[in-house]
């Protein structure tokens, strides 16, 4: 135990519980409005109301917070403002309609809530237990819909995947929330900042959820993030090699005792070809590649939309970046990313590190096969935890004699 006692950061001051609310509203806000059928109807435009709704209270809250507007430097968001302008500019020619002009506003308002919230990024892992809090009621919701309403919990339409029956939730976004909460528990055992119980009773509900969705992405991801951050604290932490061969030998036997069912669970009951096609994405990217594009169209892209192409979702991050923000959104986020992994490496090992490498592998590996990098969504508020986690701890003012 001494040797991750040695690891810990220092302690921080606690946060505000206003920056919790904050934070939590900026959850809510991507959401989003759109997916199964709810045990009560729930017509987006109300769905709508509330998640904007919830942007527009946290931002209120974070400035009332901080009226001075105090902010932390941050590459991170330097380089997501700079990407918000090249949005911007890529809108106002209103190819995507009106709706480009409101997502640009929503993205702004994201942004500057989280340059208010800089004010509290120390590196401490408060805001991490924020973020497990808020995303394990949303799963809470999940499970609740599940018992009221099988049917539309698990629906035909989607396969018979868990999705939200009380809120409109996708398959994959719970399967995502599920994989965010248990990752991170893990991390704050392994840590010392979470003791074993509560650890389990965040663990295996998740990774139960995690299954009904049946979303290969998140499960991917969960392991990619898993192993990466155990990884940066193998030197460090007799605990983190322990618990890395533990899973190792786990997922070995796993896969050969059980290698049908890992099999079919993947396959979800699709052909080969659907499965190599990743589930009909790549026909939708090829022609999204194909299409001719104007040279301003090649470097700024088409404007904010609804992460869609010809009606079909897009399903990757850098292919939707490219159609709405072009080859200059391509290198921002790019740029950002980088500045995390490089901050990341450059940190010494802690538990903070160890989560915010976590959530920058998560969205990396999920980044290929789900849209999030150019737009406000919780890819982008997982990576601005990333970033409060690798802040520096403000220096403490010396005295003068």
């Amino acid at each position: 135990m001494a040797d991750v006692l040695e690891t810990v950061a220092r302690p921080v001051g606690r946060l505000p519980r206003a920056v919790g609310v904050a934070w939590t509203l900026l959850i809510i806000n991507t959401l989003g409005s759109a997916g199964a059928k709810t045990v009560l109807p729930l017509p987006r435009s109300v769905s709508q109301l509330i998640t904007m709704g919830c942007l527009g209270v946290a931002f209120l809250i974070a400035l009332a917070l901080n009226s001075k507007l105090r902010v932390r430097p941050s590459a991170y968001l330097a380089l997501l403002s700079a990407l918000l302008v090249s949005s911007t500019v890529a809108s106002l020619d209103l190819e995507g309609g009106f709706g480009a002009l409101f997502r640009c506003f929503r993205f702004a308002l994201f942004v500057a809530t989280l340059w208010l919230l800089t004010r509290w990024w120390d590196g401490g892992i408060e805001l991490v237990r924020h973020h497990i809090r808020a995303y394990a009621v949303v799963l809470v919701t999940v499970v609740v819909g599940l018992v009221l309403s099988p049917g539309n919990a698990m629906p035909f339409e989607y396969g018979g995947r868990l999705t939200g029956a009380l809120w409109p939730l996708t398959p994959p976004q719970v399967g995502q929330y599920a994989a965010i909460v248990a990752g991170l528990s893990v991390l704050l055992w392994l840590g010392g900042r979470l003791d074993r119980r509560n650890a389990l009773c965040a663990l295996i509900p998740s990774i139960g959820i995690l299954l009904l969705t049946h979303t290969r992405t998140a499960t991917l991801g969960l392991v990619a993030g898993t192993v990466v951050a155990l990884l940066s604290q193998w030197l460090s932490s007799a605990r983190a090699r322990k618990v890395f061969t533990g899973l190792l030998v786990t997922g070995l036997l796993v896969v050969v005792v059980l290698g049908g069912l890992v099999q079919a669970w993947f396959l979800r009951g699709q052909s080969e070809e659907n499965f190599s096609s990743l589930t009909g994405r790549a026909k939708v990217w090829d022609a999204l590649l194909a299409e001719p594009r104007t040279t301003l169209e090649y470097l700024f892209g088409v404007g904010l939309t609804d992460k869609s192409y010809d009606g079909l979702p897009i399903d990757s991050s850098w292919l939707a970046v490219y159609h709405e923000q072009g080859y200059a959104g391509l290198l921002l986020v790019a740029s950002f990313l980088l500045v995390l992994v490089v901050v990341a490496v450059l940190r010494p090992p802690s538990p903070a590190r160890a989560c915010a490498i976590f959530l920058i592998t998560y969205c990396l590996s999920a980044s290929f096969t789900e849209a999030g990098f150019g737009d406000a969504s919780p890819y982008l508020l997982h990576l601005a935890l990333a970033a409060s986690l690798l802040a520096r701890a403000p220096a403490e003012p010396k005295e003068t004699g």
